[in-house]
């Protein structure tokens, strides 16, 4: 019986597994609309109780889907505290604990409900692949995160050089700085500050052009590993096919 159940939880090779998943990325969906329907002003009594009884319903299944994946997990306690058994947790505890603890300050810990979305990782292999291609690249991300965060501090540092003395309550400081880095290093540029001096205006084109760079890097890398973890998804469609045909 574990072992069935463990086949229709995780694997999407039989019918029943592919209806289970599908029902479950639709629930999660559904869950996510009924949210933002909960937020919309003048509801009746009667929709806010439909959506209060939908809430139920989906709690309730998400409940029984966590307890019967730790019935099933070889190891539970791996599963538990795993990135998808996290997930999982969250799915269903602001219902929980709304439901037991009538505080105000608990309300807080209902738009934790958006974390189902997550969920629709483990069910979709499109998405699957972008935690593959995330593992392959997690390195060069933080190499990345790291290179970009001395390039904001460099780029603070330089107009705040170049446009303190003109503009001492816009680039205050280094820190205050920080901002215009921000939305001039991602080419965003809104336009609530902006440099004035001409030494400022040449710095910003060579940030500019830096930027264009910081923008550019993750989304090839993105890329890459994306292809690399299809042609291993493939690689191993095929030899579990192979496998099934020798049997």
């Amino acid at each position: 019986m574990r072992k069935k159940l463990w086949h229709i939880l995780e694997s999407q090779d039989s019918r029943t597994g592919l209806y289970f998943h599908y029902f479950i990325q639709t629930l999660i969906l559904l869950s996510l609309i009924a949210y933002a329907i909960e937020t919309l002003p003048g509801l009746s009594p009667a929709v806010q109780d439909g959506l209060y009884v939908f809430e139920i319903f989906t709690v309730s299944v998400f409940t029984v889907e966590y307890l019967l994946r730790i019935y099933v997990a070889p190891k539970p306690l791996r599963y538990i505290f795993s990135f998808y058994g996290i997930i999982d947790l969250l799915a269903i505890l602001p219902f929980y604990l709304n439901s037991a603890l009538d505080w105000r300050a608990l309300r807080s810990f209902r738009i934790l409900r958006l974390v189902r979305a997550l969920k629709m990782i483990r069910y979709n292999r499109a998405l699957e692949r972008f935690t593959i291609a995330a593992r392959m690249v997690r390195e060069e991300i933080v190499l990345f995160f790291i290179i970009t965060f001395i390039v904001l501090y460099l780029t603070s540092a330089g107009i705040y050089y170049f446009e303190h003395a003109a503009q001492p309550e816009a680039f205050a400081s280094i820190f205050h700085s920080f901002w215009w880095s921000i939305v001039t290093l991602t080419t965003v540029g809104y336009g609530d500050v902006y440099p004035v001096t001409v030494g400022g205006k040449i710095f910003t084109f060579f940030v500019l052009i830096i930027g264009v760079g910081i923008v550019t890097v993750p989304a090839g890398l993105v890329a890459s590993s994306l292809s690399k973890a299809r042609e291993i998804e493939t690689e191993a469609s095929e030899k579990k096919k192979a496998q099934g045909e020798s049997e």
